[in-house]
């Protein structure tokens, strides 16, 4: 990939890009099916087990609990990332450097 200013050849990074929001909400919304679905299968259990009360307890726990985690997990966004990439391996190209102040002209009054 040619860039029109000059001679730089670098292809531009765009590997830090987020996920667009219909994809991050696609995921929430699969994570929260797949915990209403644990948690069906923890009620239809529990229900089962009635006969074995320590059985019965935690599976009506897991019930209770996993609607209040499935909306905290479905609700949170996707954590940045902690790295920071180094866009500009090289040096400015000189036509793109900033002058040094000895040669910066002086307006006096």
């Amino acid at each position: 990939m040619r860039s029109t200013s000059g001679d730089r050849e670098q292809p531009v990074l765009i590997t830090e890009a987020q996920l667009s929001l219909e994809d991050q909400h696609n995921a929430r919304r699969r994570k929260y099916a797949v915990m209403m679905a644990v948690r069906v299968v923890c009620l239809v259990s529990a229900a089962v087990f009635y006969k074995i009360p320590w059985l019965m307890a935690i599976f009506a726990i897991g019930a209770v609990v996993l609607p209040w985690m499935a909306v905290l997990i479905a609700n949170d966004r996707p954590p940045k990332k902690a790295t920071k990439v180094n866009r500009y391996a090289g040096h400015p190209a000189p036509d793109r450097a900033l002058p040094s102040t000895d040669s910066a002209r002086v307006i006096d009054n």
